[in-house]
């Protein structure tokens, strides 16, 4: 197959460059915005979130979400103590609640161009952190001329 041969209209290597890296950023952030907003579910559903409960809800093994909390504690998200529960930092809850109402925005827009609750549901949870505020910002205005 034969790429284009860039014109003075096509976008610079540069610019090119930095969408790919704006991709690379919310691949690395996924795991852990995904760890952290179901932490918080699992607090609110049922008082609080266990290692176990991430597994099944992943569908993961217990050393591969073991592994990810240690990240998360790392990087400041989660607290942990032997044989209790995972805890959302105060940079946590606040992760959390952002990544939270970008899905909310992500789903409720598929819905209103006609995309069912169900698939809506699914699809935001992917499409969430590859959307940039700009886009963002595009959805909530549709979804506010309804």
């Amino acid at each position: 197959m034969t790429k284009p041969i860039p014109n003075s209209s096509s976008p610079d290597i540069s610019e090119i460059a930095a969408r790919f890296e704006r991709i690379r950023r919310a691949h690395q952030s996924e795991v852990a915005e995904d760890y952290v907003e179901m932490i918080a579910d699992l607090i609110a559903e049922t008082g609080e979130a266990r290692a176990v409960d991430l597994a099944q809800r992943f569908g993961v093994t217990a050393p591969t979400v073991n592994a990810t909390v240690q990240r998360l504690m790392r990087e400041g998200l989660v607290e942990t103590q032997p044989y209790r529960s995972i805890f959302l930092t105060e940079e946590g809850r606040a992760l959390a609640e952002t990544c939270a109402k970008r899905h909310a925005v992500v789903r409720d827009f598929l819905i209103s161009i006609g995309v069912s609750e169900e698939t809506a549901e699914a699809d935001a949870e992917g499409l969430e952190h590859h959307v940039s505020p700009e886009t963002l910002k595009a959805f909530k205005a549709v979804i506010a001329g309804q």
